[in-house]
């Protein structure tokens, strides 16, 4: 196994570090990569986070899976990387310093900006050498996501990670120009999103759910022997919708992440200081909670809820 000029023997781990720039200090910026190869015949698989550099709990679900050593497979290859947003993830920001989001600067260009040089180097280094990977990811800034994947589930190889994963909800998401998804789909490489918790905020529950259905995902595909039982099934979501604020004013929340609630169901609701009105949300339709907005002072428009249609077959 050869990346970045850098052989990884069988029985073998390393670190190899990605130049990616320099800090005005001059200080050099690479991007970690940790690589096991176990000298079996099996696939290679990506793990990666910190795509965006101020979701947290991906990057500490690989900091996990590393440190229990999960990496080192019976059968097969796996790279880890941690943290690829390196310079998002020391300004607790998403985006890196020009304020590009690299997850909509795929495929990049090696003379681009920052965010498509990092997207290039992920392509031209990385991507090339695997077969299948899981991309971790949280919700945004006081939003947070119900532990879910979201793949193309009409993709046989994206149903069949999804299948192994089998987080707490299954999201239908088609995929998003310039995405790293998008990316490696033309590549021919299927990756999985996984989405759990908020930005700058450790949710051990988005935490365990991602190591186990991350290892779930390696026994599935012949690379380990065992793996965390799954619970219970993952609920199918194909349709969603988002649940907006219709006056401005403190924010009431009367449900809970990944909760089933019934159509009319009062989901929250806003009013002011001053008590002179109360607006209510209620569902639209009988569904799941994928997200919450947690921002307790809100804005007319802001999305509060992301609801998931529950289809007749998950009752």
């Amino acid at each position: 196994m050869k990346i970045h000029d850098q052989t990884v023997s069988a029985g073998e781990q390393k670190t190899i570090e990605l130049h990616v720039a320099n800090l005005p200090t001059r200080t050099e910026i690479n991007i970690p990569v940790t690589l096991y190869n176990s000298g079996e015949d099996g696939p290679t698989l990506l793990l990666m986070a910190g795509l965006h550099g101020d979701e947290i709990n991906g990057i500490e679900i690989i900091r996990q899976i590393l440190e229990q050593k999960h990496n080192q497979v019976k059968r097969g290859k796996v790279i880890c990387i941690p943290i690829l947003n390196i310079f998002g993830f020391i300004h607790f920001s998403r985006e890196v310093p020009d304020g590009k989001d690299v997850n909509r600067s795929f495929p990049g260009f090696e003379n681009g900006s920052l965010a498509s040089k990092v997207a290039h180097l992920l392509m031209n280094e990385i991507i090339p050498h695997i077969d299948y990977g899981i991309d971790f990811h949280t919700g945004g800034a006081q939003i947070s996501n119900y532990p879910q994947t979201r793949a193309v589930m009409t993709d046989k190889k994206n149903k069949e990670l999804a299948d192994y994963f089998c987080a707490p909800l299954r999201i239908h998401s088609d995929l998003i120009d310039n995405s790293l998804r998008w990316a490696a789909a033309k590549a021919g490489k299927p990756i999985l999103v996984y989405e759990g918790g908020e930005s700058m905020r450790l949710n051990a529950n988005a935490v365990d759910e991602g190591v186990n259905g991350a290892l779930r995902v390696m026994k599935g595909l012949n690379m380990t022997d065992e793996a965390p039982a799954q619970e219970k099934n993952s609920i199918d979501v194909k349709k969603r919708t988002w649940l907006r604020c219709n006056n401005s004013g403190i924010w009431i929340l009367m449900c809970e992440e990944g909760e089933k609630v019934s159509k009319d169901q009062c989901l929250g609701y806003t009013t002011s200081p001053f008590v002179d009105f109360r607006s209510e949300i209620r569902a639209p339709k009988d569904g799941v909670i994928i997200s919450i907005n947690y921002m307790c002072v809100v804005n007319k428009g802001d999305a509060l809820i992301h609801l998931g249609i529950i289809e007749a077959k998950n009752e």
